[in-house]
């Protein structure tokens, strides 16, 4: 392995234990969390040892830039896990469907209908989780918790999408456990099994409030050179 990314794997190692310590402080099961390597933004180089290393879950903001790197990863690790984590425009649905496993940033209506018409389209089925906008903070995407309900019933019911969960990214200036917390009842209420929150800042507290999914960037692949 290249030197210059040693580092990756170092810290990758780092989450991790961190992450099995959350877990068990949290009286969940060892592995009930899965850690998604939230690679945007670095190369497909600085990602590699990664995988070579066994880590299989990877999360991406952009389309287009994930359509640069993982064909190519997917070649050598075809059992690789590719999760959308940033908003997904209604013009790049067809390519979304065909790149990524899971999609979790379904957040309005229009998404939506595109989304359920190109399954029909492509007959492919990734799951799709819904963004709440648990801070109902105007500059981010995602579902007002006011409306949520009635969109989950929506896209489950009338558009048949495989919703499987729930997403959330707390305000930057609050306590997120409350922003967790009202995600994983949202997530009951509906009997939906994923909820990915918490990120390189929070995710122990994510642990504790229920997470089965933490999105993780910052801490394992550094910032963006």
């Amino acid at each position: 392995m290249d030197d210059s990314h040693q580092d990756v794997l170092l810290q990758f190692n780092a989450v991790t234990a961190e992450l099995i310590a959350a877990e068990k402080a949290a009286g969940r099961p060892a592995g009930s969390v899965r850690l998604v390597a939230v690679s945007k933004t670095h190369p497909a180089e600085r990602i590699r040892p990664l995988l070579v290393n066994g880590h299989r879950l990877f999360g991406e903001n952009r389309v287009q830039e994930a359509q640069a790197k993982w064909p190519g990863l997917r070649q050598d690790f075809p059992d690789l896990e590719l999760h959308l984590i940033g908003p997904l425009q209604t013009n790049k649905v067809r390519e979304a469907l065909a790149l990524f496993d899971v999609i979790e940033t379904v957040d309005r209506p229009k998404l939506a209908t595109a989304l359920a018409a190109e399954m029909q389209k492509c007959g492919r089925r990734p799951h799709c989780l819904i963004q709440v906008n648990t801070g109902a903070e105007p500059q981010k995407a995602g579902v007002l918790p006011d409306r949520a309900d009635l969109f989950i019933i929506d896209c489950r019911d009338r558009l048949g999408l495989p919703i499987e969960g729930l997403m959330c990214i707390p305000p930057v200036d609050e306590d997120p456990s409350k922003h967790f917390a009202l995600l994983s009842a949202l997530a009951d209420r509906h009997n939906l099994p994923m909820r990915s929150m918490g990120m390189s800042s929070d995710y122990v507290v994510a642990v504790a409030a229920g997470a089965t999914h933490v999105r993780v960037g910052t801490a394992i692949f550094g910032r963006r050179s």
